[in-house]
């Protein structure tokens, strides 16, 4: 067999050398392309958590906003709220490093009959540690903050 049918058929020859210059290509290309793919990844999954914990943030300060609409005072309402926020954080599975909760039930003190409204304020420190990569974030702080009516003619007091 001559050293063209050889080729055609795929075996290696010696004749031109080309199988030779591109021998541990494959190897660079995957060294250059593996470090983007990966921090590709990574990004994607950071931006999934972020989301995930921004729906559950805004879940907790619904759910703390709304019980601390229900009670009859401020002090009542600041204990609910902290109490509501806890219980979600945890049915929601979100781990904060930091979380804090505001609440402003000033408006208890607002005669019946008027509108009155009370503010819960959520923060939390996401983690990234886990999953980041150097020279990427290690954690980011989500806030939420819901605002629920109170009853117009239910007794309150502040």
């Amino acid at each position: 067999m001559n050293d063209d049918a050889r080729r055609s058929r795929g075996s290696v020859g010696m004749g031109d050398g080309r199988i030779d210059r591109e021998r541990g290509s494959v190897a660079v290309e995957l060294a250059i392309i593996a470090p983007a793919v990966i921090a590709a990844f990574v990004t994607v999954m950071m931006f999934g958590r972020v989301m995930i914990a921004n729906q559950s943030i805004e879940a907790v300060a619904f759910d703390a906003a709304r019980t601390a609409s229900l009670a009859r005072d401020g002090g009542a309402a600041v204990v609910a709220a902290r109490r509501a926020a806890e219980e979600t954080l945890a049915a929601q599975g979100l781990h904060c490093r930091r979380t804090e909760v505001r609440v402003d039930a000033s408006q208890f003190a607002r005669p019946v009959g008027e509108p009155a409204n009370v503010t819960v304020t959520v923060e939390c420190d996401v983690d990234f540690r886990d999953i980041a990569l150097p020279g990427m974030p290690g954690s980011t702080t989500l806030s939420a903050t819901f605002t629920s009516p109170l009853d117009r003619y239910r007794t309150r007091s502040s």
